[in-house]
């Protein structure tokens, strides 16, 4: 037992001193506290980016590597086959229609050709003698023998045709003289209708529609007679008519632009209406009402044409070899085309093969490359 031991009392200031002399660390509670707190912090928000990251970035990560292993599939083009099919008559009318269910011209009349009637009512074309056309064409140094090489046409727009083209003697300068003034119309056509049909792939391409875009889309339906507003269809029937064709056709109907139709109506196509403008045929049977259409200026039978073999029901397979055709090679072929006109006159398969005869006779496949010269810059973009 200790006796007399003395306590000694001490303050905390003086306990910290010895404490450190002895190399003791010393650290409030309260420092070390705040320093574990942040500590904790850090390592939370840390974690927490690297979870929001994760799942940031394995959506489009595990798409990647998912297309990345995947076999590639087998994509059979059976549109050669279809082709063969169609030209062979093996195609069931159902699997030529599809979308493609006609047009009752009666009932939309004006919305197909409202537009085509309102410009030709606007135009009032002069008649040039035959010996002024050949004028301006040698002043323009425009010749076929050269369009048929140089694959360019010029940009010359005739009204009506004269009334001296049936009395050519020459065959061979009548034809000449009726391809150069329809040439040129049936080419401007052609490129209307291209541009439009780019406009169209250039509203399809897009992830969102304008108010402009849907504007134009329901008035192009409207004239090609598209009710159901099927995009399909709109496609198949806004095509160009191929030039080798057309000129055919319209030799066909006008006797090489010697008709009465094609001379008082300005009509290079026959077309039938049951309108007040037109012109009764002579040889039309009693009871009948229809006339052949007549227009003011040549190009307003052209518009007119091309619209009727993009519209009418008649005229439907054709449209679908064309769609056809032009998915496989790009270019269009007449001689395969024409075979659908049947319904066009009433002597059917007779008129088709008279259309090749004409095609063939006068080499006029050479036109269905040929380029006219650009009025203006939409247009030169297309050449």
């Amino acid at each position: 037992m200790i006796k007399n031991a003395k306590m000694i009392s001490m303050d905390i200031k003086s306990l910290r001193k010895i404490l450190l002399k002895k190399g003791f660390l010393l650290s409030k509670k309260s420092v070390v506290k705040k320093q574990s707190s942040l500590q904790n912090l850090y390592k939370i928000s840390f974690s927490s980016l690297l979870i929001i990251s994760f799942f940031y970035i394995l959506p489009p990560t595990s798409k990647y590597f998912s297309q990345l292993f995947k076999s590639n599939p087998e994509i059979q083009n059976s549109s050669n086959q279809t082709l063969t099919l169609a030209l062979e008559g093996k195609l069931l009318e159902n699997e030529i229609i599809e979308n493609d269910n006609g047009t009752n011209q009666d009932l939309v009349y004006q919305e197909l050709y409202g537009e085509v009637t309102e410009e030709d009512s606007l135009e009032s074309g002069v008649r040039l003698k035959a010996s002024v056309l050949y004028q301006l064409f040698e002043d323009t140094n425009y010749k076929l023998s050269d369009v048929r090489v140089s694959k360019i046409a010029k940009p010359v727009e005739i009204g009506k045709l004269p009334y001296e083209l049936k009395e050519i003697q020459s065959v061979k300068k009548r034809k000449e003289l009726f391809i150069q003034i329809v040439l040129p119309l049936i080419l401007e056509e052609n490129n209307k209708i291209l541009l439009d049909r780019k406009k169209l792939f250039a509203i399809l391409n897009k992830n969102n529609n304008t108010s402009s875009d849907n504007d134009w889309l329901n008035k192009k339906f409207k004239q090609y007679g598209v009710s159901n507003k099927d995009i399909p269809t709109l496609k198949r029937r806004m095509d160009i008519i191929p030039p080798s064709m057309a000129i055919a056709q319209a030799a066909k109907e006008t006797g090489w632009g010697t008709s009465r139709f094609a001379l008082e109506g300005n009509a290079l196509f026959g077309q039938w209406t049951y309108t007040d403008k037109g012109i009764k045929p002579a040889a039309a049977d009693a009871g009948t009402t229809h006339k052949v259409m007549m227009f003011n200026v040549l190009k307003s039978s052209v518009r007119a044409y091309a619209r009727n073999l993009n519209t009418h029901k008649s005229y439907r397979k054709m449209r679908y070899v064309r769609a056809i055709q032009r998915d496989n090679r790009k270019k269009l072929n007449s001689i395969e085309l024409v075979e659908y006109l049947d319904n066009y006159a009433e002597t059917g398969k007779e008129y088709t093969i008279t259309l090749k005869k004409i095609i063939q006779q006068n080499m006029l496949r050479d036109f269905d490359d040929v380029k006219i010269l650009p009025n203006s810059e939409a247009v030169k973009n297309l050449i």
